[in-house]
């Protein structure tokens, strides 16, 4: 039988213990572990009330995540897509692709920002993303800034 990989969205004050900690556990078996980046993780953005966390469930199973955060400058509201990552194993199967394409749903047509790791430029292209700056260097990796709309 096949599993069934759901789409499941939360409000920041509406995540659960144990969720927010498989989702916190997968992004530093991702970036802190896989790509050897020690940075500070809690940053504390998870908790803010606007912030919306969007992931996919594997029969209970937190398999990819993403972070949603709102921004607001000089009173125009914009959001800013973070903290995107795949578990090894559910990698090459489109939950990126499911997970952005979610996120993007819940944006409608405010501008949405990201750092994107270079590699990754031509994955956020294909969502209407398009450069925004100068290549920097966060954490030793190479990022460029990102934005749609």
């Amino acid at each position: 039988m096949m599993s069934t990989v759901a789409l499941r969205r939360s409000w920041a004050q509406d995540l659960d213990t144990p969720t927010l900690y498989e989702l916190l556990k997968l992004r530093v078996e991702v970036f802190v572990v896989e790509q050897k980046c020690a940075y500070p993780e809690l940053d504390g953005q998870d908790l803010l009330p606007e912030t919306r966390h969007l992931w996919l469930d594997d029969e209970g199973e937190v398999i990819a995540t993403l972070r949603l955060l709102e921004e607001h400058e000089d009173g125009v509201k914009s959001f800013r897509i973070g903290r995107l990552c795949t578990a090894v194993e559910a990698r090459g199967h489109g939950y990126t692709t499911r997970l952005l394409q979610a996120a993007l749903a819940e944006t409608g047509s405010h501008t949405v920002r990201l750092n994107a790791q270079t590699y990754l430029i031509d994955l956020y292209t294909k969502h209407g993303f398009e450069v925004d700056g100068a290549e920097f260097i966060e954490d030793g990796v190479a990022h460029v800034p990102m934005r749609r709309g």
